[in-house]
């Protein structure tokens, strides 16, 4: 079993956000601002965006890192882990920059932290799921039971972005997919490691944010990495 993390202060200073972005000028100012409101250190990944996603991230005081290319949302998770690794803060949460996530609910991610010391934990919106198109619901069910039974724990949302990331697991989290399956793996590399995966009840937010998932290719990349592991079982 991984060992768990060193008793230390979980709080806005010694835990830092991710912001992956691509194409996100419209909302990523206010999702940069909300979140400091909640921690000290913010960090914009701005995937090759070709519009003012940079722009706007720095003018509302984050932090930004800007890919020259797109390289994808796991590559830009990567980035920001490698990021405040470096800088040695505890944990890092990832929250996505097109307003789905309330960054007023990352206090729900420390504390859960801080009661459970876990490695790894995910939000879940599975609670609730009287906003949640019907399509999504019974797709996200399918999937997270799939993973589920891959990482050999209960995940009820695995395809939720919204996650907290102690320092302790970031190694073992540099290398795998690029894109929108990286996420997936993440929760299997950890799992392998012996990480208990803790789940966080969060809001479930749709607005007018436009998905960049590619639903055949994406799909198809989702089928690949299942089969790939579950021949490593």
């Amino acid at each position: 079993m991984a060992a768990h993390p060193d008793a230390v202060a979980i709080d806005r200073t010694t835990v830092a956000a991710i912001i992956p972005a691509y194409h996100e000028e419209k909302h990523i100012a206010e999702v940069v601002r909300r979140t400091l409101l909640q921690l000290d250190h913010v960090l914009v990944v701005d995937d090759g965006s070709t519009d003012a996603t940079a722009t706007a991230a720095q003018k509302a005081d984050g932090d930004v890192i800007i890919h020259p290319q797109n390289r994808g949302k796991g590559e830009s998770i990567k980035t920001g882990l490698r990021h405040w690794l470096e800088r040695d803060f505890v944990y890092a949460v990832i929250l996505d920059g097109d307003g789905q996530h309330l960054p007023e609910e990352i206090s729900r991610f420390l504390a859960a932290a801080a009661a459970s010391r876990a490695e790894l934990l995910i939000g879940t919106r599975m609670n609730d799921v009287s906003e949640m198109p019907l399509v999504r619901r019974l797709v996200n069910r399918y999937m997270s039971g799939t993973i589920s039974r891959l990482c050999g724990q209960q995940i009820p949302d695995t395809q939720c972005g919204f996650r907290m990331v102690h320092r302790s697991l970031i190694p073992d989290l540099l290398g795998g997919a690029d894109r929108f399956d990286y996420e997936t793996e993440m929760l299997i590399l950890a799992s392998r490691k012996g990480c208990r995966i803790e789940s966080v009840p969060i809001t479930t937010v749709y607005s007018d944010e436009v998905s960049s998932i590619h639903p055949v290719r994406d799909t198809i990349r989702f089928f690949k990495l299942m089969r790939r592991y579950k021949r490593k079982q």
